[in-house]
C-alpha cells in the first residue's frame, strides 16, 4: 500500500481525470489493471493472504509500483519465493570512487576489487608492491592466479590455495548457469592454466568465498603471511572487496608498512600502480 501510494496515475501512464482523489497514488483496481491480475486477488496480495502466486505476476506488480531491485527481492521473500539475482541500481554505479577510497585508505596493506567474472576493477599500491599486480598480466586474478609468473615464484601457499580458488570458482560459476561470461573466463583458464587448472576443476569442489591464508616471499622483505577476505558490498552485488590482512607472524605489518615508505618505494623491484 505505501508503494501503491507513492506512484501517480500519471507515472503509470494513466490519465489524470478530473475530480479529486481520495487515495493517493494508485487505486488496488488501476495497479490489478496494468499489471495484468485480478482486482480481488490483488488485494488478497496486499492483504497477505495465502494465494498462489508465480514469479512473472509479481515481476508485473513490481514493475507497476516502479520498485527498485532490493524492493523488488523483499516482494520476492515476503511471498515466499526465491528471490531474484541481485542487480546493481543504475544510481548505484557511481559507487566505485568511493570503493576506490576504501581500499587506497587500507594502505599499506595489499587491496583489490574484482567483478563476477574476476576481472580486476582497481587495486592498490600495496596490491602491486605485494602481490605483483600490474597492467602487464590479464587483468583476471584467477587466470593470473594460474599464469602469472612473478605472483608464482612469490606465493609458498600456492598449492595448498589453488584447490580453494577453483572451488570458489566452480560455486561462481554455478550460481550463474549459461552466463556467457563465465563461458569465456573458463575458455581461458582451459587453454591458458592448462593441466594444472583441468585437475582441480575435474575434482568438482564446490566453497563459498571467505578466508584463504596466504604466504608469499617478497624479494625485498622476505616472508609475508596474510589473510585475504572477500567481501560484498549488497548495493554492488558485482564486485568483490578483497583485503589482505597482516597476521601475527614474520613482522608481516611492520615489513608491509615499510614497503609502502618512500624507502620500501624506491627499493621495490616493479613499478608500484596508480
Amino acid at each position: 500500500m505505501s508503494r501503491r501510494a507513492r506512484v501517480s496515475p500519471a507515472e503509470a501512464g494513466l490519465p489524470e481525470g478530473g475530480g479529486r482523489r481520495r487515495t493517493p497514488g494508485l487505486r488496488r483496481e488501476e495497479v490489478a489493471v496494468l499489471a495484468g491480475v485480478g482486482a480481488s486477488w490483488y488485494q488478497w496480495l496486499e492483504q497477505g493472504r495465502d494465494i498462489s502466486v508465480s514469479p512473472q505476476v509479481l515481476d508485473a506488480v513490481a514493475r507497476v509500483l516502479r520498485l527498485g531491485n532490493a524492493e523488488r527481492r523483499h516482494l520476492y521473500v515476503l511471498a515466499g519465493l526465491n528471490p531474484p539475482a541481485p542487480e546493481v541500481e543504475p544510481a548505484k554505479r557511481h559507487m566505485c570512487d568511493g570503493l576506490r577510497r576504501l581500499i587506497d585508505t587500507w594502505m599499506p596493506y595489499p587491496a583489490h576489487i574484482m567483478d563476477a567474472y574476476y576481472d580486476c576493477v582497481m587495486y592498490n599500491d600495496a596490491a602491486a608492491m605485494v602481490l605483483g599486480m600490474r597492467p602487464g598480466t590479464t587483468q583476471n586474478c584467477i587466470v593470473d592466479f594460474f599464469t602469472d609468473p612473478l605472483y608464482r615464484s612469490r606465493s609458498k601457499s600456492w598449492e595448498r590455495n589453488a584447490r580453494a580458488v577453483v572451488a570458489q570458482f566452480r560455486a561462481a560459476c554455478a550460481a550463474a548457469p549459461g552466463d556467457d561470461g563465465y563461458r569465456q573466463v573458463l575458455q581461458r583458464l582451459e587453454r591458458e592454466a592448462g593441466e594444472e587448472f583441468t585437475r582441480l576443476w575435474a575434482e568438482r569442489d564446490i566453497e563459498d568465498a571467505g578466508q584463504i591464508r596466504k604466504e608469499l616471499d617478497h624479494p625485498l622483505v622476505g616472508l609475508l603471511c596474510v589473510e585475504s577476505t572477500a567481501l560484498k558490498v549488497p548495493a554492488r552485488p558485482d564486485l568483490t572487496i578483497v583485503l589482505h590482512t597482516p597476521l601475527d607472524e614474520a613482522s608481516t605489518a611492520a615489513k608491509l608498512e615499510w614497503l609502502a615508505s618512500p624507502e620500501g618505494r624506491r627499493g621495490a623491484m616493479y613499478p608500484v600502480a596508480g
